[in-house]
């Protein structure tokens, strides 16, 4: 899944500062989940994680991709005679369905069978309502359970943007068609990071886990004013299916009260100040960039308050873009990593 700050390229590099800095660790917060990448990766290491993310859409996929320590079995789907959940629902029929059209969202809103939003073609959109809708259907009626229930919502969380007529978030949508909007939206199995651990996930704000102990912190918070929740409304939507209250152009749902304060320069430093003093982890690792609201100075001089002796340390690399690995034209765009031993 493409998502915003996505730290697929900097996996090494978090390694490497965590191997350098650290021994004897075995649990760590991962407390600005968002797309699950590093605290599935972190989990396929070994360790236990805590991951947290206040948009819920992540806390789905962190509860499939780390959350489920077995591989689902859908008994009770098996008893009915499903013996392959994805396949079911990825053939559902759309013209047959048992569901009322007009309790179908993602159709009435997002797409032209119901509004002037081009977020999907007609058919996906109502093939998206009537798999979510069959899954919260199978969860009420006791035909899977928790672990299975995360794992399908997440399957479907993971095709939607294989189908959507955007450019890369959910803020807006594309006034002509891209190609990919033709696909018909495919539900495909989701590998699991079993690693024999209690890992734990959350969908909260960023200081309801500060006092959790851990043996060290992770921390990827917003760099600029971009709020996340806007950015992937739709997805959250589509997790939730809660019928929301929408407006605007791209149908935006409320989310004044999942605003961030690292997302303003008002607050953000604030905002570091709490997540660093207030932790109850000894070692902490920011990520963060060099053109972020708060400078490289002052974010330095927070983490120094706070660090044991000498061991703060700053890591810079150069900025890679996501699809071919290759420096930004961006000139002095910087990755960073912070690392510090709190007193």
């Amino acid at each position: 899944m493409r998502y915003i700050g996505g730290k697929t390229l900097l996996l090494d590099k978090i390694d490497n500062a965590i191997n350098e800095n650290c021994s004897n660790i075995h649990s760590i917060i991962d407390i600005f989940a968002g797309s699950v990448v590093v605290s599935s990766h972190l989990v396929q290491s070994g360790f236990q994680v805590i991951s947290n993310d206040i948009l819920y859409f992540s806390y789905v996929i962190q509860r499939c991709v780390i959350g489920i320590s077995k591989i689902p079995s859908f008994d009770k789907l098996k008893e009915i005679g499903i013996f392959a959940p994805l396949e079911y629902l990825n053939y559902l029929p759309i013209d047959k369905t048992d569901f009322d059209i007009q309790k179908c969202f993602i159709y009435q809103n997002y797409s032209l069978g119901g509004s002037s939003r081009m977020y999907f073609r007609e058919d996906n959109a109502l093939k998206i309502d009537i798999i979510r809708l069959t899954i919260e259907q199978w969860y009420l009626d006791g035909c899977i359970n928790d672990d299975e229930y995360f794992y399908l919502l997440a399957s479907l969380i993971y095709a939607v943007p294989y189908v959507a007529n955007i450019t890369g978030v959910y803020a807006a949508y594309l006034k002509f068609w891209d190609k990919r909007t033709y696909n018909q939206i495919v539900l495909k199995e989701i590998p699991l990071r079993l690693n024999n651990q209690n890992n734990y996930c959350y969908n909260c704000d960023y200081t309801a886990l500060l006092k959790i102990k851990a043996d060290l912190l992770y921390a990827d918070p917003p760099y600029n004013q971009r709020e996340y929740a806007p950015n992937y409304h739709l997805l959250e939507t589509i997790a939730r299916y809660d019928y929301p209250k929408i407006k605007g152009v791209s149908g935006m749902r409320e989310y004044s009260q999942m605003k961030s304060k690292f997302c303003s320069k008002k607050t953000v430093e604030e905002a570091f100040e709490t997540l660093i003093r207030d932790t109850n982890c000894n070692n902490i690792l920011i990520s963060y960039n060099n053109e972020g609201l708060i400078t490289t100075t002052r974010l330095s001089e927070i983490c120094k308050d706070y660090a044991i002796n000498d061991s703060f340390k700053l890591y810079e690399f150069d900025y890679r873009r996501y699809k071919n690995k290759i420096p930004n034209e961006t000139e002095g765009l910087k990755e960073q990593l912070y690392f510090l031993r709190r007193r």
